[in-house]
């Protein structure tokens, strides 16, 4: 059963009230790395790609050092990752595509993005937000289920799930909603067990099979 209006209001309102401005866990140094770690992090953990990425990001911050660097060079530094050997190529293509068709800046644009190899509207919507200050909402696995198990914005879908939380999200949560719904995911509202006892909105969530003890 969906949540309704002033349900999602205080759902919201207590996520923002614990963390008034969630950030992304990913390390990056600018726009570029951003965009490339947001790549790289698709069926991998944060931490994991921090990890690879820690000594990269030192040397290699833009589209040039990229392809200087190389795919052997990239692949090297990335290997601890999975499907790294697909991802290098499409980090050295999309750095390529930078220089060619945005004089080597990241574009503020969902369809010049999603234009670039690797890169799909989830990680299209995370660097719009977290680089420019979009309000999008970039739907993962987390948010997929935190958004059906809670009420919130019940979908079949990653793309109907973002459609209904665009609708749903109090405009004034909206810019920093889909980090806030990561977290919860991530740490409170598991996937095989949530933690309910620890949940700030179980009151609110509509998930019958709350668990009693963490």
């Amino acid at each position: 059963m969906p949540m309704k209006k002033p349900q999602i209001e205080a759902f919201f309102r207590r996520l923002s009230d614990a963390l008034p401005v969630p950030e992304t866990e990913l390390k990056y140094i600018n726009t570029y790395t951003l965009l490339v770690a947001v790549v790289l992090s698709a069926q991998a953990t944060d931490v994991g790609v921090n990890k690879a990425t820690e000594k990269l990001f030192k040397t290699v911050d833009t589209p040039q050092k990229m392809l200087k660097l190389g795919e052997a060079g990239l692949t090297q530094h990335i290997k601890t990752i999975g499907l790294y050997r697909n991802k290098a190529k499409n980090v050295m293509a999309l750095s390529r595509l930078l220089i060619e068709r945005h004089g080597g800046e990241v574009p503020r644009d969902r369809e010049a993005l999603q234009a670039l190899p690797g890169v799909g509207r989830k990680t299209a919507n995370v660097v719009l937000n977290v680089a420019f200050g979009e309000p999008t909402i970039a739907v993962d696995t987390h948010i997929f289920r935190v958004s059906n198990r809670t009420g919130l914005a019940p979908g079949k879908d990653v793309l109907a799930v973002e459609l209904k939380l665009e609708k749903v999200v109090p405009p004034a949560y909206r810019l920093h909603a889909h980090h806030w719904l990561i977290l919860h995911g991530r740490y409170v509202c598991k996937a095989r067990k949530p933690d309910c006892p620890a949940c700030r909105v179980a009151d609110l969530c509509q998930f019958k099979a709350k668990t009693t003890v963490a």
